[in-house]
Parts: structure tokens; sequence; C-alpha cells
């Protein structure tokens, strides 16, 4: 019998079906180990020694593993073919030998490139050793985003309250970002104008020609600088007689791009579907790890994490055949394709992303509607790769009066073979498709005339604003961190509020431009593009066994700690100096009347400064606490959205009083001083509601929240609505159930509130039938019984009986499938997930409830000092992992050479 352990269990379902009788195929549900998130976990003193633990979560499925072997002669790990998949596979061999369930047992580790039969067969056939190099570059990654992320982050919260964390490549990726706004924020905009013409010659049709020539001066896109000149290049065009000076004909030739990698599927998902990259990286797995079709579950692409742009020799035949069946042999080239990959860092150990079968088509297969896109995408991508280059015609004419002072240019792209445009063409980050006209057929040395001028007036547009697939190009292009760890580290990027999507484009928030500007002043090394890059350049030696991990280690910490060390003893006024200079054009700008932007617009005497506050950076008045004035960094005539001083916006009609529009450190709100009343009366802009649109019928709106709905039919007491901590609600008596937006809650009638507050008496914790499902995912495929989507006060989650297992931030709810519900489903119930909850203890009397809690402190007390004994005694026992880690690879029997596989 033989143990075979994989990532997922939707991997185990498709593999299991592939092996026979005599293996047994489980889930670790990815790693079974991490650093703890502590002090210590990574120890320089010690030659980087590294303390590793398994999770609650995977203590089971070790468990199982641990289990499973007690019957079975052999283990084979066949994780991931990368350097990933290799740590699993190591961590597993560690946990399990600390358990001490591999005496006698062989050990194997087997790596394919796509699950299908044929190659997880050829794999088990062809068993390695666990490749150390790739796991030793693992460990020194690990290492370092540790070491950087335990390090840094306490510098940060001790010299600037309210930032959440930095990472060695989350900060170089937010630079990027917040280097794009300065440049947008810093550009001028220029004025320029275009002059184009309807020209005709003989008795041809008109065609666009645009001037290149004016007064004997080369005409650039920038030259014409005011409507003057412009105006009068138009009249010398209307009044001119040209002759056809040249026409020239040059065919082109336009070659397919190639098959996938993680980087480029990332990228066009983005442009063409709208996928971010966790989202596409989320759905690839899945096509990766197998879908059921007619009863049987197959893998549908190649391995998902991949630098390489080669195909598989067999799958390269059998695209040519589905393209030459397709299309015709007019659509396959004599030879095919060869592709190299050009991405800084590339590591081409696997193939490209690709179809498993390319005669598995699109449309052919039932899939749900994001794995149906991306199989597209994907089985698009690399037919195309295959197929005949695009033959085009691009066609020039030029155009001279008399004596040569002016000059006009017509040109024009014509397709004559559409080769692989028939299938695919690749998106453009400008979203702009190439503008492709048929020029008429015109005689060199003949009269034309302008028919038409067209002459506009343009300002150039400052670069734009980076989106995911722009940015995951310029990481890539910059050689970032892995193309593979860009989806987590985009996500960080989110959580923590350094940035925000806005039209799919990063926006940094103040929270996200303070860090960097702190980062890029006092440890700017640890944020140039170059020092990141060449140690993504180290890690790569590493793998291919050119250099010491622990030597790369310690390249680094010498100069890192000394970094740290050196400001040790910097003052909150150093910082705040540095950051009011640094930051100075996003929150000093310049004032239309020309006035020093530092001084306080309330007071006009004091100065303005950054402040750092718990909840992070705001400017305020240095006569604090005479003046009070306080804004948000880009507020005031700025790029945010502040209000700087206090905005009048009228009076409130039943009051008289004035109501204003303030802004403060937690975001704009509305302010009215009520007469009787010890504070004034204040409500949040809420979410949704623009600051320009603020008005004062719509402050007045906010002021009188909450409003009476009506009196419930059955008891007669008030339902209000109004907008509370957690959004807005309605609420009946101590009942408060949620409405879906703030527009609702001015406009909710009686029966609606009615039936919101009765679901919500119903169902009081978000649970049971009273709730409708988001979506219903199917049967349980194992212990049966419905799997739905629900909506819960704290956010969407999946539930299967007693069950519930609240969705990631970055799962869209309308998104999730079966597979995915199962997953999160069984790791809730490792974890003794449900709704059960302990019944509190009885209480007899007061006496008894004084008495208790001593004894539960000296019961506490005992169990901690035992805690610790037993954690000392485990911490005093283990020896060097790491250390031993080779001599634990070459231990491991029934494997043969050794092959390398890096990502």
């Amino acid at each position: 019998m033989q143990v075979v352990v994989v990532e997922s269990p939707a991997k185990a379902k498709t593999i299991n079906k592939y092996l026979g009788k005599d293996y047994i195929v489980l889930a670790s549900f990815g790693h079974v180990r991490d650093l703890p998130a502590k002090d210590g976990s990574v120890r320089p003193d010690e030659d980087f020694a590294m303390e590793w633990e398994v999770d609650a979560k995977s203590a089971p499925k070790l468990k199982a593993i641990a289990d499973a072997l007690k019957e079975a002669d052999t283990l084979v790990l066949a994780t991931d073919p990368d350097r990933e998949g290799e740590a699993i596979s190591w961590h597993l061999l560690e946990a399990l030998q600390k358990r001490r369930a591999l005496k006698g047992k062989q050990i194997q580790r087997v790596a394919f490139n796509a699950i299908t039969k044929k190659a997880v067969q050829d794999a088990i056939a062809n068993p390695r050793e666990i490749d150390m190099e790739l796991v030793e570059a693992y460990l020194a990654r690990r290492a370092l985003d540790y070491l950087v992320g335990f390090t840094l982050s306490p510098v940060l919260w001790r010299k600037l309250p309210g930032s959440r964390s930095a990472g060695r490549v989350q900060s170089v990726a937010l630079r990027l970002i917040t280097e794009r706004e300065s440049e947008i924020e810093r550009f001028k905009p220029e004025e320029y104008w275009s002059i184009e013409a309807d020209m005709r010659s003989g008795g041809s049709d008109t065609f666009r020609a645009r001037l290149t020539r004016f007064e004997d001066q080369k005409i650039t896109r920038l030259s014409v600088k005011n409507e003057t000149r412009a105006r009068a290049a138009e009249s010398a065009i209307q009044t001119a007689e040209f002759t056809i000076a040249a026409v020239e004909a040059k065919p082109t030739r336009r070659n397919p791009p190639p098959p996938f990698t993680t980087s480029t599927l990332q990228q066009e998902a983005s442009r063409k579907l709208g996928f971010d990259a966790a989202r596409t990286m989320r759905t690839a797995q899945r096509l990766y790890e197998g879908v059921d079709i007619g009863g049987e579950t197959v893998g549908l692409i190649t391995y998902m994490r991949t630098d390489g742009v080669q195909m598989d020799g067999s799958a390269v035949a059998a695209a040519r055949s589905v393209i030459g069946d397709t299309y015709g042999d007019d659509y396959v080239p004599d030879v095919p394709r060869a592709y190299s990959s050009k991405a800084k860092n590339a590591q081409e150990a696997h193939e490209a992303i690709r179809p498993t079968s390319f005669s598995r088509k699109p449309g052919a297969i039932r899939l749900d509607s994001d794995q149906a896109r991306l199989y597209e995408l994907i089985w698009k991508r690399a037919m195309a790769s295959q197929m005949e280059s695009a033959r085009l015609e691009r066609t020039t004419i030029d155009l001279e009066n008399k004596d040569t002072t002016l000059a006009l240019r017509a040109t024009g792209t014509v397709v004559t073979f559409n080769g692989f445009f028939a299938l695919y063409q690749e998106g453009r980050d400008d979203e702009e498709d190439e503008q492709e006209s048929r020029l008429p057929k015109v005689e060199q040395g003949a009269e034309a005339t302008a028919d038409k001028t067209h002459t506009e007036q343009h300002f150039t547009q400052p670069p734009p604003r980076f989106t995911e697939a722009s940015l995951v190009k310029r990481m890539e292009e910059l050689g970032i961190g892995r193309p593979s760890t860009y989806a987590s580290v985009l996500s960080v990027l989110r959580d923590r509020d350094y940035v925000r999507m806005d039209d799919k484009r990063f926006v940094p928030e103040d929270k996200g431009r303070v860090v960097i500007a702190f980062l890029e002043n006092f440890f700017t090394r640890y944020v140039e593009y170059d020092f990141t890059a060449d140690l993504e350049d180290q890690l790569d030696k590493v793998s291919s066994g050119d250099l010491d991990w622990k030597e790369l280690l310690r390249r680094f910490w010498t100069d890192f700690s000394a970094s740290v060390e050196s400001i040790a003893d910097l003052r909150i006024g150093d910082v705040i100096d540095a950051m009011n200079e640094a930051l100075a054009p996003l929150i000093y700008p310049e004032r239309e009347d020309g006035s020093d932007p530092r001084i306080c617009p309330k007071c006009g005497e004091g100065a303005l400064s950054l402040r750092l506050g718990k909840h992070g950076a705001f400017v305020g008045c240095s006569n604090y606490p005479d003046c009070r004035f306080t804004r948000q960094l880009g507020g005031a005539d700025g790029s945010g959205n502040g209000i700087e001083g206090d905005g009048e916006l009228g009076e409130d009609p039943e009051s008289g009083q004035t109501v204003y529009l303030k802004d403060g450190r937690f975001g704009p709100y509305v302010e009215v001083a009520l007469p009787g009343e010890d504070k004034p009366k204040r409500t949040s802009v809420p979410k949704g509601w623009s600051v320009e649109d603020i008005n004062l019928d719509k402050a007045l709106m906010l002021l009188r929240l909450p409003r009476e709905v009506g009196k419930h039919p059955e008891d007669g007491e008030v339902i209000e609505a109004g907008l509370g901590r957690y959004g807005p609600f309605v609420k009946h008596g101590k009942t408060y159930a949620n409405v879906e937006s703030i527009d609702e809650v001015f406009e909710i009638g009686l029966n609606r509130a009615v039936t919101l507050i009765e679901e919500k008496k119903a169902n009081p914790r978000g649970r049971g039938a009273a709730a409708a499902p988001l979506k219903e995912l199917g049967e349980h495929p194992e212990q049966g019984g419905p799997i739905q989507v629900m909506k819960g006060r704290y956010g969407p989650y999946v539930k299967h009986g007693k069950v519930n297992a609240t969705l990631p931030k970055d799962l869209d709810p309308e998104s999730v499938t079966l597979e995915q519900a199962v997953e999160m489903i069984a790791a809730k119930a490792a974890k003794g997930g449900g709704t059960k909850r302990k019944a509190p203890a009885k209480r007899s009397s007061k006496a008894a409830t004084k008495a208790k809690p001593a004894k539960a402190k000296s019961a506490a007390s005992k169990t901690a000092k035992s805690k610790t004994a037993k954690s000392a005694t485990a911490k005093s026992s283990t020896a060097s992992k790491t250390s031993a880690t080779k001599k634990t690879a070459s231990k491991s029997s029934g494997s043969t050479t050794k092959a390398k596989s890096e990502n």
C-alpha cells in the first residue's frame, strides 16, 4: 500500500481516479507548518535557526496521513512542481518524522506538470529525491520575508503611529503606485493642436492625412502649441495645391504571442475578463486540479505557476493538428513555433500554461462562468501561438505643395491574411485598438486637393494609474518578487488600506503614501527596485545551487539590522519634519491666492504640520488647542476630497443654526449646533456619497436620522430607519435589521421594514431557513445535503448543515464553486466549526460567583506553568532542522536520480 499526499482535496480526488486500489490519496490542505507569528521564529544569532509550528487546522490532516502510513510501506509526496510545492513536501517529511511515522517507510517525491492520467502515472513510475536546493531557496525567501516584516513593522508602529506593517515585496509594489500618483500630481498639461485634412486625388475616395511639415519645419505631435499657428496651417492647407510625392506599400507580418506564463495570464485576464490577479489564480487552480466532465474528473490545463513559454512537443503537434482541421492548412506554419522567455529571472523548468488536450474546445465543456472564460482565453492563446503569422500591408502616401514647405502624410494598414488574428488578438494596456484603414489607389505625381480640414485642440495627459495588468507587467520587468506571489502581494495592499481601487486602477491612500515616504527617507535601500531585483537574483542562485542560502541571509541581515539600529533614537519630531518635506506637494499644495500653504486657514497664525495619531496621519494647526483646525492629508486644494476649515452649507430652517460640512481625522461629516444641546449634532458622510455632492438638503437628511418609518402593525411601536456603526438599519424595539444602502434609509416603506424586522427576529444570528441563500451550489459530493452561499452580518459564508465557513475577503460570493465550498467547509469542520455553543455554567449564588474567578485564576496559572514547561522541553529537544535536512532527503529510499524543479 502506498500513501500519496497532495495539497488539495480536489487534486486528491482527481489523482485518486488515476491510481489503483494500492494507493491512498490524501490532501495536506497546503502547508502543514509555518513560522509562528511572534518574535524569535527566525533567530539570526543562532545561524538563522527557524522554529516551525503545526497549526491547529493542519494537525488533523497530519494525523490522518500518519494513521494511513501505519498500513502502508511507501509515502509518495506529490505536491506541486515548484519551489513552494517542494517546500510543502519537505515540511510534510519533517513533521511526519517528528511523529515517528516514517520508520521503515520508503519515501518518494514525484512531480507532474499536468493532472492527466498519463502525466500522473509517468511521475509515479519515475520518483526522485526532494530537491533541497529548491527547499533552501524557499527557506531563504521565508526567512527574508519574516525578518523584514517582524523587524521593520515594529519600527513603523513606534515611529509612525497608525501604520499597519511593511513587507519586502509589498513595500516596493506600493512605492510603484505612490510614485505614479506623484507623477500625476506634478504633471502640467501642455496644449497642442492637431491638423488633419480629407484629401482627394482625381476621382479617388477621400482619405485622411495629417500635417507633417509647415513653413519648411517638421511637425510632430506637440509642435503646434497654439490656435494662431494651428489656424495658419489650416489656411495654408486649404489654399495649397498638392502633388502625390510618394506612394509606398510595404508588406509586414505580425507574429502571434507565446502561450501564457503566470504573469501574462494575470495581465490578459485583467484586460479582457476584468479578473484581478487573485481571481485569475484561484480559477486557474481549479482548472489545473480537475473538473468533472461527463463523470470523469480531468485536469484541463497545465501547471499555472510558470515562467516558461515553451510547450511540450506532443502538445505542439496536437495544436497544429486542431488548427489544420479547424482553419485549414494555410493557417499552419511550415515549422512549429519555438519561444524563449525574455523575462528577468525567468526559470523555464515548466511548460507554459496550456490546455492538457487541445481537442477539448471551449464551449464543449460544461464549466462555471469564470472557469469557462479563463479556459477559453488559455486555449485560444496556446492555439494561436502555433498559428501562421498575420500578413498586413502598410501603405504610406506623402503629399507636398509646390515649394515643398507644406506636407501631409496618410497611413493605412490592411490585413491581407488574418492568420492567428482569426482566433486571437492580444489586449492592450492603453485600451486602444490599432486603427486599420484601407487607402485608395492613387498615382505618384498626381494632383490632390483638400476637401475639408480638421483642426482640434488637445492637452497632454498625465501617465495613467496602474491597473492590475500594468502593475504586474511593471513588477515583472523590474524583477520584483515572483509572478506566483503577485496576487497575494496586491491583496495585502488592499486589505491594509494602503491602496484602493478606482475604476479598476490603483490609487494610494494617505496611509500608504506616509508609509512609503517614511521608508524612502529612513530605509531607502530596502525599497529600491534594483536592490529588490538583485535579491531575487540571489534567491535564484540558491535554487540553482550557486549560492549558500545562509550566506545570503548573513549578507542581508548585517546591513539591514544596522539600518534598523541607526534609527532607534529617532524622535517622532524628526519623522514629522521629514514627512512634511517629502509629502509637501500632497499636503501643502499651492493656493490660488499665492499665500503660504502652510499657514492655518482658520486662525491665520499657526503653522500647519503633519500629525500622527493612532488612526493615522492628518494635518493640524500648531496653535492647538486654541485652534482645532484639522483635515486629511490631501484635503485642502489637493487631490483628495477633504474640506479646508468649516464649509457652510446653509441654515437649518427648523433651528435657524448654520449647517457645516467638515473634515475630521475619521473623514468628512456634517454638523449643526442645536439650541439647548451641550454638543453639536454630527453625522458622518456615508460611504458611497461623494463629498462634492453634499448640499444643505442632503446634510439635513443625514442630521434628521433616525427617521420614523411607521408603527408596527402588531404592537404599534415605532419602526425607525437610521445610520449606525454597522451601516444603515431599521429598528423596532431592540431589534436591528440591516438594509442594503444608505439611500434605502430615506425611501424604505413600512411593509419592507416590517419584513426585514420579522426576518431578523426569526433569524437573529443570520442562520436557519429565514435567510434566503445568495446562491445554491448543489449537493455535498461525499456527505450529501445542500451547500449554499449565505449572507451574514460579518460577510458572506458557505453553509453545509451546521457548518458555516466565512468566505475570504477577495472572493466574490457569486463566483464561489462547489469545489471551493467543499474545501472551506472541510477546513472549518476540522477546526470544530459548527453552530453549537457551550451552555454557560450555572452559578448558585453571588458568593460562588465571586469565589470562582479566584479558582479559575489559580487553575489557569497552573495550566500556564505546565504549558511553559512543556514548551521549554520541546524547544530543548528540537534539533536543528536545517542541518539535518539533506541527510533526511538522502536517506529516503526508493528514490532515483535527482531532477531539479524550479519556478
